[in-house]
């Protein structure tokens, strides 16, 4: 007989014995979305990951209940905000953001190992379908909801004394310029793989001579001078005194758990983003537009 502690994917009968439960209750618990669950061919199946993490959530009203782990798409406007929620709270809580890229952030989020994940993987004209689409291919996205942070601008990052050559977009992809890219399953690396696609031309057909696994990290090479040009949002390029062009309009949105929306933390970051310091601050950094911060974009039929 296998032991719990050797399941990946549990029944609902497994799942009734561990936790002691009857099996109608486990049934009716996963169709009310209490419990991390996926339907396949007509069977549920349980993580055991999810299934620990529930109970541990469970414990006092939540034992993880003073901490909040974010994770995803890479952001300045985020990053800087978190870093003074904590400093609100000192050390009577943990609030975390660790930007990992869009699809890393998502596999963190279904693994049970991250509270929030952000994402931009669209046009804001393209939200509903790209974003909704691209959860859709995670195991317990059921569990899941999508709310609207913010539109930013996304474009070309270049030193600035070469942003005069960039304004007819045609034209970039002849220039012999060294290039960074961002990692795999990043949104500004999809946009770029996008954007090269719309002009007929990949990846392989420009010389990239670093890869970034951050914004901040691909503006930092060019401010040095290590690269020329690199696909990023318009804010990490004013911060860091480089030129930019304007390509898309994206939404940044975050994903969460159900339960996690009512976190205390995460509603007190979703107040402090749509106050009156952080549009200050959006200004400041510039691309930025925060109209329904906050508002609920999808949740499971």
């Amino acid at each position: 007989m296998t032991e719990p502690s050797e399941l990946v994917y549990m029944s609902a009968k497994q799942v009734a014995e561990y936790l002691d439960l009857n099996e109608k209750k486990v049934y009716a618990m996963a169709n009310d979305r209490m419990l991390p669950a996926t339907k396949i061919t007509g069977k549920w199946l349980f993580p055991k990951i999810l299934i620990d993490r529930w109970l541990m959530d469970s414990c006092h009203s939540g034992m993880l209940s003073d901490r909040l782990l974010v994770t995803g798409s890479d952001d300045p406007l985020l990053s800087m905000q978190v870093a003074r929620l904590m400093a609100e709270v000192g050390s009577r809580e943990l609030i975390s953001y660790s930007a990992t890229g869009s699809r890393l952030g998502l596999e963190l989020l279904s693994k049970g190992y991250a509270d929030v994940c952000t994402l931009h993987w669209g046009s804001a004209d393209e939200r509903n379908i790209r974003h909704t689409a691209l959860l859709k291919g995670y195991p317990n996205h059921q569990q899941w909801i999508m709310v609207h942070g913010y539109n930013r601008q996304q474009g070309l990052i270049v030193r600035p004394e070469l942003h005069h050559q960039c304004q007819e977009e045609d034209k970039v992809l002849s220039l012999p310029w060294r290039w960074v890219s961002r990692q795999g399953g990043a949104g500004s690396q999809q946009h770029l793989e996008h954007w090269l696609m719309k002009r007929g031309s990949s990846l392989k057909n420009l010389n990239t001579v670093l890869t970034a696994y951050s914004e901040r990290e691909l503006a930092g090479y060019l401010a040095r001078g290590d690269a020329d040009i690199g696909f990023g949002c318009q804010a990490v390029a004013m911060e860091s005194g480089l030129g930019f062009v304007p390509l898309l309009t994206e939404s940044f949105d975050f994903v969460m758990p159900q339960g996690i929306y009512f976190r205390r933390q995460l509603q007190q970051l979703f107040k402090l983003l749509a106050g009156s310091s952080s549009r200050q601050m959006a200004a400041l950094l510039g691309g930025y537009d925060l109209t329904d911060c906050g508002q609920l974009l999808w949740s499971p039929e």
